[in-house]
């Protein structure tokens, strides 16, 4: 069976206007890519490949909306504690049906692949059962990776005679895909450099990738990302890392930062931000000049470090907004990293698509290439740059060929006439 999509505007292909299907790969891309036994006109719209949630946490999803508990500081921190007494309450079956509306929910908008950040903090490991069972339940459309991330600390952590990081361990032979960690939220720096150690230990062990909430936190002197860093390329691991949030490193000296990117560039370290929470959580202890919380995205950028962007959450104690719609995360990211000189708008797109895929290591799986799975999106708009300016909806997403979903363009019931006479 072969599909043949016409006059499409395709990401990274100049020029190129048709994209062939054949047994659900794309088979070539450019024009006049031969016969098909279907043709779909998509009149002008820009192909981009699915959207990458690179950091999203399903199993926190809508907790915000319990009544019970309210994050009355706004802080990460009260978050975390409030989020401690909630999980002893929940079950498997209740967290499932939360992360299967969440992942529902992101898919919405265009997202094919997600990792998912799991607390596993528990001596049931109830979340991790059930990310992964989500995870193989859901693998034909949505690929997802489960972080076994022990959101109490790995050696701050003892409940039932297991220590976080035991249980770090014992996710991973279930069968989470990444080790993380928590080291700014353990009780001291040396606690915090130990978990780094043990989270590399053990992601080398298992054969497992790296993505550790790092450096969360406005402290300055915060210097966790400096040292994973350094344990990645001590270790030769340092594609297979990434370091989420590094909030600290947007208010770093630039003394400091300029070293830092070297050693990034050296490892190859990969990196995530989040720009609508990080607005919302940090600088809440500052007056003015009050701090965005923002790593500095557009210095990797330019210096060629991997960096992508996350939802990170969505309507829960963390972070009372969010939809899961990642153009939303992109327009607040590149405004709030200044990433809007003429050069970046082509390009802008990658930190909600192919950097998300790279530190994700599912390049052999994604990509608008031929011999690739045929996943793509189709987005309202005729360029890049025509779908930030207009923050424009996805109409389509489509998963080994056929549609996961296909809406129509808004239209008006009446349409707009400035010049009508209404009074």
């Amino acid at each position: 069976m072969k599909k043949k999509f016409i006059n499409a505007t395709i990401y990274k292909h100049d020029g190129a206007s048709e994209i062939l299907v054949k047994d659900g790969k794309f088979s070539a891309i450019g024009n006049n890519v031969g016969d098909a036994d279907e043709v779909i006109d998509l009149q002008g719209r820009f192909v981009l490949p699915p959207y990458v949630d690179s950091h999203l946490h399903l199993d926190y999803y809508f907790t915000g909306q319990d009544d019970e508990i309210k994050n009355e500081s706004g802080t990460l921190f009260e978050a975390i504690d409030l989020w401690n007494d909630y999980k002893k309450g929940t079950t498997k079956e209740e967290m499932k049906d939360r992360m299967r509306q969440a992942v529902k929910d992101v898919a919405s908008y265009g997202t094919q692949f997600i990792r998912a950040q799991t607390d596993c903090t528990d001596p049931n490991l109830t979340g991790i059962k059930a990310a992964i069972e989500i995870r193989d339940e859901l693998k034909d459309n949505i690929t997802i990776q489960v972080v076994a991330f022990p959101q109490n600390g790995m050696f701050s952590y003892n409940e039932e005679g297991k220590s976080g990081r035991d249980l770090v361990e014992e996710a991973l032979q279930l069968g989470a895909d990444c080790v993380g960690g928590i080291p700014h939220n353990e009780w001291s720096a040396e606690d915090g450099n130990a978990s780094v150690k043990e989270i590399v230990r053990l992601a080398i062990k298992y054969d497992k990738l790296i993505d550790v909430h790092c450096d969360e936190t406005d402290d300055t002197q915060a210097r966790f990302v400096e040292m994973l860093n350094a344990e990645a390329m001590k270790q030769g691991y340092g594609k297979s890392t990434t370091a989420s949030h590094t909030t600290s490193f947007g208010s770093a000296d630039d003394s400091y930062a300029f070293r830092m990117m070297g050693l990034f560039r050296q490892s190859g370290m990969n990196f995530v931000a989040f720009p609508t929470e990080k607005l919302f959580l940090q600088g809440r202890q500052d007056t003015y000049p009050k701090r965005r919380g923002l790593t500095r995205v557009k210095e990797f950028v330019d210096n060629g470090i991997n960096i992508a962007f996350g939802q990170d959450s969505i309507v829960d104690l963390w972070y009372p907004a969010g939809s899961g719609n990642l153009m939303n995360i992109l327009d607040n990211g590149i405004h709030a990293a200044q990433l809007m000189r003429e050069e970046d708008f082509p390009r802008n797109f990658d930190l909600i698509t192919y950097n998300g895929a790279k530190l994700m290591q599912v390049e052999d799986i994604y990509g608008l290439e031929e011999g690739k799975p045929a996943n793509f999106i189709v987005l309202d708009a005729p360029n890049a740059f025509e779908a930030q300016r207009r923050r424009v909806e996805c109409l389509a997403s489509v998963r080994n060929g056929e549609y996961l979903f296909m809406k129509k363009p808004r239209t008006y019931d009446t349409e707009l006439d400035v010049t009508r006479k209404t009074k």
